[in-house]
């Protein structure tokens, strides 16, 4: 069992900056792919940035250029760097990994950090 956190949510003003992190922990295992998800009222769960086991990154067309995923194999995090929030990016924020151990993979997902911009 793999138990994913995220934090570093919060409140900030238009133009702000705000950084996630996830860190996942439990049982012998690696992080394949993970990525940042976001769900804002009334609206589907949207990918917002992804990166892969290798290091490639890819991001919705609405983040391209302020927003950036990060990853640190040694300690299990995933980190999403957030710069020139808009309103629009107010939504709760969810980290997804794909924990392996072995040949054996899994989805996990956190509990979600809401991110609210101000304008």
């Amino acid at each position: 069992q793999v138990h994913v956190v995220e934090s570093g949510g919060g409140l900030v003003q238009a133009g702000g900056s705000l950084r996630l992190s996830c860190a996942a922990s439990g049982s012998t295992f690696s992080i394949n792919g993970a990525g940042w998800y976001r769900q804002a009222p009334g609206n589907q769960r949207e990918l917002v940035a992804g990166i892969s086991s290798g290091g490639s990154t890819n991001y919705a067309d609405s983040v391209k250029g302020r927003f950036g995923i990060s990853r640190d194999n040694a300690k299990n995090t995933v980190n999403l760097q957030m710069n020139s929030l808009k309103p629009e990016d107010t939504a709760v924020y969810y980290c997804n990994v794909a924990a392996c151990s072995g040949s054996y993979c899994h989805s996990y997902w956190g509990q979600g950090a809401q991110v609210t911009v101000s304008s």
